[in-house]
């Protein structure tokens, strides 16, 4: 068989096993993803999407008194509509596999299947963790460094967010100092969960305490996330939100543990700039241990209850406020001293491409050669942004402690 037969055959199988398939394997920590609905390139115009933002109210009205028949009229003064533009970021994972694993699969689909499902799950299940990451902390940071020890640097209890570094030995990072200028590069030798300590295969000279990393290659480059939305003060999306408070993100400080109570506070300030319908709050998990102990001292049980049987614990936590329900969800993705308030109706992912394995253009190429090894390279990208027309109908929450 000739390379390009080799290679013709292996992406026909590609797409036989793959293609013709919805290409998701989302876990369930990915629930920023799920919530938030992709727009289809169709319904975007030209090469930005655009929507047109009603940002203040008409003023032009006119008083009259009980005895005036014809009174002065003051001018008109019109709403503002303005437009949010934002385009999709885009980023590409590639992944290999060796020519000795697809040489002795290439006769049929399931044993092509067997020899490559776990490189094509651990991809999407990885570039959908990056932009789970991104949504919540794009344009941001992943993490603030509290100590530096030889190789080894461990994050803020406020800034850690296991989700983010759990399996993440052997990924590349870069520090910069809080003002982002660069330290350097390096590569995570080991991760201790426990102790939230990152062990690096170098150190980047100058890094210190108050330094905060970021995935290689994405300062500058990644959409704006949630918490760059709802803290925004200046321009994004071409809209400044020092002009207009609509445009102003809510954000809470809760001065220490988290408690129902609290949250229903933090809305409050979303309910003043409209918000009115159903709300869900993502908080670290083990904020949401303490919610849940909250809830339980609060709990009173009615005729339903049995006692020959009892029932403990909880997925997620539903409670009624003045807006509607807030629906409390966990996410390994929310750093322990964050949480957000997000009304769903008002969210979205824009841009040209979810996630794929097709090249921009085509319909075929999924594999290609690799320039370096005895390998098929494999190739998923994307191009999209998480976007909001209503900034004030979200809450961040900050300052959260566990005691």
């Amino acid at each position: 068989m000739s390379t390009n037969d080799f290679l013709t055959n292996a992406n026909g199988l590609f797409k036989n096993v793959y293609a013709s398939k919805e290409m998701d394997v989302q876990v369930e920590s990915l629930k920023l993803l799920k919530l938030v609905p992709f727009v289809s390139k169709e319904k975007q115009t030209g090469n930005k999407y655009a929507q047109a933002i009603i940002l203040n109210g008409e003023h032009g009205v006119s008083y009259g008194g009980p005895d005036d028949d014809a009174f002065t009229l003051l001018p008109a003064v019109a709403g503002k509509v303005k437009q949010a533009q934002v385009s999709g970021n885009p980023k590409c994972m590639r992944s290999l596999i060796g020519y000795s694993a697809l040489s002795r699969s290439i006769n049929s689909a399931g044993s092509f299947m067997d020899a490559t499902k776990y490189v094509v799950a651990n991809m999407l299940k990885s570039m959908q963790k990056r932009l789970e990451v991104e949504a919540f902390y794009g344009a941001t940071n992943l993490g603030a460094i509290d100590a530096v020890a030889g190789l080894e640097i461990e994050l803020t209890a406020a800034s850690w967010a296991p989700g983010i570094w759990s399996g993440g030995e052997k990924m590349p990072i870069e520090i910069r100092s809080a003002l982002g200028v660069l330290r350097g590069t390096a590569v995570i030798d080991a991760v201790d969960m426990d102790t939230k300590t990152l062990t690096l295969d170098a150190m980047p000279g100058g890094t210190i305490a108050t330094d905060v990393i970021h995935f290689q290659g994405s300062y500058g480059n990644e959409f704006a996330g949630l918490k760059k939305i709802i803290t925004n003060t200046g321009t994004l999306f071409n809209i400044d939100a020092a002009e207009f408070s609509l445009w102003k993100g809510n954000t809470y400080d809760a001065v220490g543990v988290l408690s129902l109570e609290k949250i229903e506070l933090a809305i409050a300030r979303a309910v003043e700039k409209g918000l009115d319908s159903d709300v869900v709050c993502f908080v670290n998990p083990s904020v949401f241990s303490v919610l849940v102990a909250d809830e339980a001292a609060l709990r009173k049980y009615d005729a339903s209850y049995k006692g020959q049987q009892g029932e403990n614990g909880f997925s997620k936590l539903k409670f009624h406020a003045m807006n509607g329900s807030i629906t409390v969800e966990p996410s390994i993705y929310v750093k322990q001293g964050d949480a957000f308030i997000v009304d769903p109706k008002v969210l979205m992912r824009i841009g040209s491409s979810d996630v794929t394995f097709k090249v921009p253009g085509t319909k075929e190429e999924f594999l290609r050669q690799s320039d370096t090894t005895t390998a098929l390279e494999l190739r998923c990208w994307t191009d999209q942004a998480i976007f909001t027309p209503a900034p004030g109908r979200h809450v961040m929450i900050s300052g959260i402690t566990l005691s």
